[in-house]
């Protein structure tokens, strides 16, 4: 972060390196603005960085706990206030702090991996309909046919349309395809017990909940390619190493936290008061740990073990107030990262966009996405209006972030590619919150009327 400040002799600019006097109009970052506060000693700009960050925090978290009450009904989203905010911190004239998330690649993978390992638990945990082939007929149908169709269709556009490598058009198919557990909180179910289970909720709460984590072999996918290329040793440890080993992993440790954890806390609880916001934070690392310590796809850990510790007594009172509780801390992580977003936007971080990548991104968005899942629900008994609501609304948001950073950490592709890929990702997940955002209300609210006018009295 940079400000340019009153001063009585030609101070040197931290980002530009150019030495100008009291006025730097001539510099890109700060076009002539004079702020109040006085150079140090040594003629050096004094960065309020530190303040401005818990300024934006403050007023982000206050704005997860009012805004929601605010916002309901209307279209405009909680995620599209925060990238708001965020794209408002990032201008020349107040440049609160430059965001890069090539620069600041593990930095990036870490934060946006824990907001999505506490959106799974609190997604998991919200579920009233238990595991079954039928019961969750719609979301294996997104699973195996809408999610490989979508990276499938991004990595064709990828190599063929934009000319990157193959190993970059698979890791920004792979980063895409999930959807976003943080951000899909307006099409999702409701609070436990609650019964606000319908079939295009629950089919997009329990996809988030388990695509964040099949996303995970595609990606090490892409890693295999540029390191391999399609050698045939390396694509058959890729095959029972990165599917099938990690995702059984995954589903077996999860429910086995899940389950210890349950017996634990509520042998407990009606004896001994537990604070849920432990319970909430172990369980989750706990399950994400012990999966990631035996190879297996953590994502998927914490949402099974979610799911394991929602079915012991699962009428219980404590997994409201468990999930609440996850609620609150994912909120305040998706604003941190929106916030984050938004600054790196006006930062620069479309500066590599492209027009086939925008057209890319908006097929994705309105074309793609929905018509894989409408033919992954063909034949689905489910009525048409949900059908085609669970095909439209497949948000994408943080988890796209996350699989980019951990997919550009682990490759070593030239940084103009690199770029390219936050590029257009960027622009898909800034699409897919404010279509999603401005209609999903509207459209969520129309579904519940419909519904209650078809349930006899």
């Amino acid at each position: 972060m940079v400000l340019a400040v009153q001063a009585s002799r030609p101070i040197r600019h931290t980002r530009c390196g150019e030495a100008h006097p009291r006025s730097i109009s001539g510099c890109r970052a700060h076009p002539g603005l004079v702020l109040p506060w006085p150079a140090t000693m040594d003629g050096s700009i004094p960065t309020r960085t530190y303040e401005l960050v818990l300024l934006g925090l403050g007023l982000a978290f206050l704005g997860a706990a009012i805004l929601p009450r605010v916002l309901r009904g209307t279209p405009v989203s909680l995620p599209m206030v925060y990238l708001g905010c965020g794209m408002l911190l990032g201008l020349p004239w107040v440049n609160a702090f430059p965001v890069d998330p090539i620069a600041e690649g593990e930095l990036t993978e870490h934060l946006t991996e824990m907001a999505v390992i506490i959106s799974l638990m609190s997604a998991g945990l919200k579920l009233d309909r238990p595991i079954g082939l039928k019961r969750w007929a719609s979301t294996w149908r997104l699973l195996a046919l809408t999610m490989p169709l979508c990276i499938a269709a991004l990595a064709l556009g990828g190599y063929f349309w934009l000319g990157t490598s193959l190993a970059a058009a698979v890791l920004l198919g792979a980063a895409l395809a999930p959807t976003d557990p943080v951000l899909a909180s307006s099409v999702q179910v409701g609070p436990p017990g609650e019964g606000n289970e319908d079939e295009a909720r629950f089919a997009l709460t329990s996809e988030a909940g388990l695509n964040d984590g099949l996303a995970f072999p595609f990606v090490n996918l892409a890693i295999v390619i540029a390191a391999t290329g399609f050698a045939g040793a390396g694509l058959a440890d890729w095959l029972l190493v990165d599917v099938l080993w990690n995702i059984a992993a995954g589903i077996g440790v999860g429910a086995l936290i899940g389950h210890l954890v349950a017996v634990l806390v509520f042998r407990w609880v009606r004896t001994s008061p537990i604070s849920e916001g432990f319970v909430a934070v172990a369980l989750t690392l706990l399950a994400y740990g012990a999966t990631e310590l035996v190879h297996g796809y953590g994502f998927i850990g914490v949402f099974i073990s979610a799911v394991a510790f929602r079915r012991y007594e699962r009428d219980h009172d404590y997994h409201k107030e468990l999930h609440d509780l996850s609620e609150q801390v994912e909120r305040l992580l998706m604003a941190t990262i929106l916030i984050l977003f938004g600054a790196a936007i006006t930062d620069g971080l479309f500066s590599a966009l492209t027009v086939p990548g925008m057209l890319i991104g908006l097929l994705f968005v309105l074309v793609v996405r929905p018509a894989a899942a409408m033919l992954a629900l063909w034949g689905n008994p489910a009525p048409q209006r949900f059908k085609s609501v669970i095909a439209v609304y497949g948000i994408r948001g943080i988890g796209t972030f996350y699989y980019l950073a951990y997919g550009l950490n682990a490759l070593d592709l030239p940084e103009t590619e690199a770029r390219g890929l936050w590029a257009i990702a960027g622009f898909i997940v800034v699409v897919s919150i404010l279509f999603h955002g401005t209609t999903a209300a509207w459209v969520m609210r129309r579904l519940d009327g419909e519904r209650s006018t078809n349930t006899p009295s």
